[in-house]
């Protein structure tokens, strides 16, 4: 579903990922794969290139002074990471973000954790103000190597309906262009 070719003629295709506004069904769980792993060094680019200037991510001996004994993710850097995990399955097809609600950091991330996503369909309705798309709202939970929830999140995202995606094949024209 979310890994398709369209068969553009015969014998052509186009490789094609994402759900369209259909595809979706309340209630249905999306495994995000495959997982990552997140290093030192993300962590440290993440904190530069955001000005985030808490030590608790960079400074070694800061970190062990701390509650955790060691340095810890950026929690910013963890959401991104679970959101870019379920692009493929929930939001490639989208139109824009809509809204976020209900972001919990459930337990610290560490340089050499890896993560792991699932996305769980919780609405849908077609969208009041375009009719080629709808608004479809998922929840998000991030676990660690080990299995412990890390992350929760909830998002609403406007997404094409089948044949109004930018990626989706548009049809033939006249003079022999389009597709």
């Amino acid at each position: 579903m979310s890994h398709s070719p369209i068969e553009l003629a015969p014998g052509r295709y186009r490789e094609s990922f994402g759900r369209h506004y259909e595809d979706f069904v309340v209630g249905d769980v999306y495994e995000h794969r495959p997982g990552r792993t997140l290093t030192e060094a993300d962590n440290t680019w993440f904190t530069l290139l955001t000005m985030n200037t808490h030590p608790l991510h960079f400074d070694a001996e800061y970190g062990k002074a701390s509650e955790f004994g060691r340095c810890i993710v950026a929690s910013p850097l963890t959401l991104a990471v679970l959101v870019g995990m379920s692009v493929s399955d929930v939001s490639q097809k989208a139109i824009a973000n809509l809204g976020w609600k209900d972001i919990r950091m459930t337990a610290p991330v560490f340089p050499g954790d890896t993560l792991y996503a699932e996305s769980e369909v919780l609405d849908k309705r077609d969208s009041k103000s375009r009719p080629t798309a709808g608004v479809v709202t998922v929840r998000t939970r991030g676990r660690n190597q080990h299995g412990a929830v890390i992350c929760e999140f909830e998002r609403s995202i406007l997404i094409a309906k089948r044949g109004f995606a930018v990626d989706d094949p548009k049809p033939a024209a006249a003079d022999g262009t389009g597709a």
